[in-house]
């Protein structure tokens, strides 16, 4: 999603598309190229199973990428291409902020932070707050909308890094449940029994 995103601001931000946006077509290109790096390298030593899956997930992108940049350049003219690709872009750049939003949800269920690393969290505030206000300085809706949604996720992740950052996961367990999905919960002292490997005859003796 990610390298979706910065394909879809990369072509918004070409001047065909949108004046004074460079700065945006310039950044954006450059993290598609980084995330264009990844994937491959995940394609080449990733098993079969997995790579037929990122292979579709590479293509399915691509080709969503193809269709935006080749109506926009030869079905759409003026303020209409702007228009297209700005919703485009902005649409899966939301998708991509919202992304960690299962991941905010585990840190609240299982109040730890074990699973949402600080720096990302951090990264991810700055990035959307950096952004947000270049869209409102350039009164640019499709730069400042997207992100002003990934500024207040990333001080989401901030605040509930800040409440639980200090509460250890060593005391929850996870079960899996019957339909495959995973319960957390606090360890019973039977189970702590069974983790020092220590069963009940032992103690009689």
């Amino acid at each position: 999603m990610t390298l979706l995103n910065c394909l879809l601001s990369a072509w918004y931000g070409l001047p065909f598309v949108s004046k004074n946006n460079l700065l945006v077509s310039t950044i954006n290109g450059t993290g598609a190229a980084i995330e264009s790096i990844y994937v491959l390298i995940f394609i080449i030593y990733a098993p079969k199973k997995e790579k037929a899956k990122i292979l579709g997930l590479f293509t399915s992108v691509l080709t969503v990428f193809s269709a935006v940049a080749l109506i926009s350049l030869f079905g759409l003219h003026g303020n209409g291409r702007k228009l297209f690709c700005g919703l485009a872009a902005t649409i899966f750049s939301i998708i991509m902020y919202a992304s960690p939003l299962s991941i905010m949800r585990l840190v609240i269920k299982s109040k730890s932070v074990e699973f949402m690393p600080f720096f990302l969290s951090l990264f991810v505030f700055l990035c959307g707050t950096s952004w947000f206000v270049y869209g409102l300085l350039g009164r640019d809706a499709f730069v400042a909308i997207p992100n002003g949604f990934g500024c207040g996720l990333g001080a989401m992740q901030l605040i509930l890094y800040v409440i639980f950052r200090n509460n250890k996961s060593s005391a929850e367990t996870k079960k899996p449940t019957a339909n495959g999905t995973v319960e957390i919960g606090p360890e019973k002292p039977h189970q702590e029994k069974q983790a020092n490997g220590k069963a009940p005859q032992d103690e009689q003796v």
